[in-house]
């Protein structure tokens, strides 16, 4: 079911923003050479536990997960791209590093993502953050009252097509509110003027995610760790949007 926010809702669901933006900018800035994955999850647990929010991930159990994730905090490296479950991992120098994040603060959820490179950048690397970081603008851009669905998937699709990356359909954007994911969907990649009417109160996360040279994934034998098929490296960013009549609403803006 779709669900449309009043603009008292949409003021509610700022600190969850806020905190999943803080949380966000705490671990880019500790993610570096020598430092552990279990590192990183035990830094964003403490943060949510200091802010009195709420885990999305912790329980968290869909059917394509292999069990409750048991983390905090979502650490993709280098081949893998999404749903990275942290482990014993000490990063190394050039690592691709992507960290996704959910919390609930008063009831309220927002969802963010963002991929850094540790120590020194491969230049392939440092494309691949900035075409994602390009879709997730363009994807935002287009969402406006009045538009559809398909104008955000075909802006971040076309981002990626210009780029020369092929894009995977399989996960993508999704509507935000009470829980982490509800309806609508919103692909990375499809054709301008189709779906679903964009109206003022929908929130949604838009996440564009890419591979260097495969739209092809596989799920690691951890259960939940998405990778590419090829070993290419992989890129991800989101943010948690309001539309609204003023245009999109960056609730987990980090500036």
């Amino acid at each position: 079911m779709i669900e449309l926010r009043t603009p008292t809702q949409i003021e509610q669901m700022r600190p969850a923003g806020r905190f999943v933006a803080s949380v966000i900018t705490a671990l880019s800035e500790k993610a570096d050479v020598g430092v552990n994955l279990l590192e990183l999850d035990a830094l964003a647990h403490d943060m949510i536990r200091a802010a009195g929010a709420e885990s999305c991930y912790i329980d968290y159990h869909p059917s394509f997960g292999a069990m409750p994730f048991g983390k905090v905090l979502c650490t993709s490296v280098n081949d893998a791209v999404l749903h990275g479950l942290p482990h014993d991992y000490v990063l190394q120098d050039g690592d691709l590093l992507s960290v996704d994040f959910a919390a609930s603060v008063d009831g309220w959820v927002a969802d963010s993502a963002l991929s850094v490179v540790v120590g020194t950048p491969r230049q392939e690397d440092l494309d691949l953050i900035e075409t994602t970081g390009r879709a997730l603008d363009a994807g935002i851009a287009a969402a406006t009252v009045g538009n559809r669905i398909g104008d955000i998937s075909a802006a971040i699709g076309g981002v990626a097509r210009d780029a020369g990356l092929r894009v995977n359909l399989q996960f993508g954007g999704h509507g935000v509110g009470r829980t982490m994911h509800g309806d609508p969907h919103i692909a990375n990649d499809g054709r301008a003027g189709r779906g679903l009417k964009l109206r003022p109160g929908l929130v949604i996360a838009i996440e564009p995610w890419f591979l260097h040279t495969t739209d092809e994934i596989y799920i690691d034998k951890d259960g939940w760790t998405i990778r590419s098929q090829d070993g290419s490296r992989g890129a991800h960013m989101e943010h948690t949007v309001a539309i609204t009549a003023d245009g999109p609403l960056i609730l987990t803006a980090r500036d």
